[in-house]
C-alpha cells in the first residue's frame, strides 16, 4: 500500500474525529454499510473515487487534501496565468 493510501485513511479518520462522529454515524450519513466504511478507514479495502468525492463534500475539503497532495483543506489551487507565463 502506498504512502498516499495511508494518508487518505488517516485524513478520513482525522476528519471524522474532528467532528466528534463515530464510524457508524458517518456510514449512516453516507448511506453505506458500517463494515464498508470501517474497511476504508482501516486500510482493508481500496477507496474508490466516488467515495472520495462523497467524503470531500461531507467535510467540505478537497480530494487533494484527503489524498495527501496538500495540507491545505481547500486544495492545491492553480494559477493558470503563472503557468502560461512560464512557457
Amino acid at each position: 500500500m502506498s504512502k498516499y493510501n495511508k494518508i487518505e485513511r488517516l485524513r478520513i479518520r482525522d476528519l471524522r474525529k474532528d467532528c466528534d462522529k463515530t464510524q457508524k454515524e458517518i456510514a449512516e450519513l453516507l448511506n453505506m454499510q458500517l463494515t464498508t466504511y470501517r474497511e476504508y478507514e482501516n486500510q482493508e479495502r481500496r477507496i474508490p473515487a466516488d467515495f472520495l468525492i462523497r467524503i470531500a463534500k461531507l467535510y467540505n475539503v478537497s480530494i487533494d487534501y484527503i489524498a495527501g497532495l496538500t495540507n491545505d483543506k481547500r486544495g492545491i489551487g492553480y494559477n493558470f496565468n503563472e503557468i502560461q507565463e512560464e512557457k
